[in-house]
């Protein structure tokens, strides 16, 4: 089967751990272009290194290339407000987007509760690192019981958050309180991000809190334990760091059910360490879905091919 060409939009953290993923695991898609601003970023110092083509001038600076047109899909790395200038020239050059930033102009993908839903779109957004991490445990507990609120908190090493992250901080609780509604089927949701500047650093930790309109905790515990399973799929270090807790609750406000139980759920993600160490695991279960995702996709664009 022939293989996609890829390119990447930005040289970061995120940026270079995507590209070392896709030249070592990528079965349908072709690193061909890291693109960048700085140049003398080690992102593009490594692409250059790897053999893959490289510009510090940004998407102009693809755009002009003789490679441009052979790119089947790009992989946005970049931040929130520079998307918003990429997706559009992307459209226009009739690009696969997978934008790794919490613009969210095109619709939310957590690659185990909605991917084959949004398969055929052009610009797909992968919501945010806490939401790739606990959006699948909401979507758990929503498939068997209502859920009137969920609120998240992911704790990362402060080491791995680069410069768009850190740029991108209210986007981030923003998208991925939505994405928690809309993807997760929470009525409401909450996120909250915190950078720890712990030594040595710790890997990332997550904490989910679902309100279930349900007394059935054998059936959330088994649900939860099969999405962890299909998380695990992709992103080995993807565990609970302790079992599922339940609590009963008397009332919540806007829930008229009979039965209310307080859900709690903590994650642990150890990175891969491809690009940072292992505690990055906020990068490595960003760019691990991103990669699952752009797979499904280019199956599908080869799958339309032939037929």
């Amino acid at each position: 089967m022939a293989k996609m060409n890829v390119a990447i939009i930005g040289s970061g953290n995120i940026g270079t751990d995507l590209m070392i993923k896709v030249m070592r695991y990528g079965k349908a898609l072709e690193m061909s272009a890291m693109v960048g601003v700085d140049p003398a970023s080690d992102g593009l110092a490594r692409a250059e290194r790897l053999g893959v083509f490289t510009t510090h001038e940004g998407l102009k600076g693809l755009q002009k290339s003789d490679i441009y047109k052979k790119i089947g899909l790009v992989f946005d790395a970049t931040s929130a407000k520079a998307h918003a200038e990429h997706a559009a020239e992307l459209k226009k050059d009739g690009k696969l987007v997978l934008d790794l930033t919490p613009a969210a102009i095109g619709p939310y993908v957590i690659p185990p509760v909605n991917l084959d839903k949004v398969v055929g779109e052009s610009n797909l957004n992968m919501v945010t690192c806490g939401g790739q991490a606990t959006i699948p445990m909401v979507a758990a507990v929503s498939q068997v019981a209502s859920v009137a609120y969920a609120e998240i908190v992911a704790s990362i090493a402060s080491l791995s958050a680069g410069p768009g992250t850190r740029a991108n901080i209210d986007e981030f609780t923003e998208t991925t309180a939505r994405a928690i509604e809309s993807v997760g089927g929470a009525r409401r949701g909450k996120a909250i991000i915190v950078l720890n500047p712990a030594e040595p650093p710790l890997v990332m930790r997550d904490t989910i809190y679902c309100l279930a309109e349900t007394n059935d905790t054998a059936a959330i515990r088994a649900s939860i334990l099969d999405m962890v399973t299909r998380v695990q799929g992709y992103v080995p270090g993807y565990r609970l760091k302790q079992e599922v807790q339940f609590e009963p609750v008397e009332s919540f406000p806007g829930s008229t059910a009979k039965h209310l139980t307080k859900v709690s759920i903590f994650l642990e993600v150890e990175g891969a360490g491809h690009y940072l160490p292992t505690y990055a695991g906020n990068l490595d279960i960003m760019t691990s879905a991103a990669l699952a995702t752009a797979e499904r996709l280019a199956a599908q664009a080869q799958m339309e091919k032939v037929a």
